[in-house]
């Protein structure tokens, strides 16, 4: 009776077999490890942005409420260094090129280059998961075809095309298969649900971003903003 198992494939297997398994494995250990540490920066990053948001617009000035936003280097600090930089050396450096630009453009561009370089971060990671998932089905299938290629050989040296001679090749093809899948499908789910996430973190930034703009600006508190209530129409009385 055969038996089955990464063992027995390992045993059995020839260097282009255990070459195969080894870069599956490792691309499988890869995509959960990137999954679990960008799913702890995310759920880490999330709880700062519920703070932020809560808490650092009821701040009465700018010095109180910068450690709400975090330890030097994190996305929301980073805005705010770069807001507050972008305003001191355009006053600061009447006479560079830079100053031609209105104080407004000015700071945008400034939070745009901070808030691209924190997405870029937030994102990192995830086109590994992508190439992952789309490559491991096909480096699988190619385990596949190198065990039907044994198969096949194992058939041509015994002259007849009995169980025994292709279970083994067979059981290492379709093995090698289900590696592919196993390690494609974890990367492909994780890389969806960590882009939706991340693209939900960079909208908080985006906020925070235009409403530093707004306040550093205008000095209007952009959570004390709301929107004008709504008309309701009338119905006239009947005389």
């Amino acid at each position: 009776m055969q038996t089955f198992g990464l063992g027995v494939l390992w045993q059995q297997g020839d260097a282009v077999s255990r070459t195969t398994l080894l870069i599956l494995l490792g691309m499988s250990c890869l995509s959960w490890t990137i999954i679990l540490i960008k799913s702890l920066d995310l759920l880490r990053f999330s709880r700062q942005a519920a703070r932020v948001e809560t808490h650092f617009w009821e701040s009465h000035d700018l010095e109180s409420g910068a450690p709400i936003l975090g330890q030097p280097g994190s996305p929301f600090h980073t805005l705010y260094l770069a807001a507050t930089q972008a305003m001191a050396h355009h006053t600061a450096h009447p006479q560079h090129l830079h100053t031609r630009l209105d104080l407004g453009d000015w700071l945008a561009r400034g939070l745009k280059m901070a808030l691209e370089e924190a997405a870029a971060r937030m994102q990192g990671g995830l086109a590994v998961l992508a190439s992952i998932g789309s490559t491991a089905p096909f480096i699988g299938l190619f385990g596949t075809v190198w065990g039907i290629y044994h198969a096949l050989m194992a058939i041509s040296a015994s002259g007849q095309a009995g169980l025994n001679q292709v279970a083994g090749p067979i059981g290492e093809a379709l093995m090698m298969t289900a590696l592919g899948l196993f390690v494609a499908i974890p990367a492909v789910l994780g890389y969806n649900a960590l882009t939706r996430a991340a693209r939900s973190q960079v909208a908080k930034l985006t906020r925070f971003a235009n409403g530093l703009h707004a306040l550093l600006l205008t000095g209007a508190n952009p959570a004390a903003l709301k929107p004008a209530p709504r008309l309701q129409a009338v119905a006239p009385r009947s005389a």
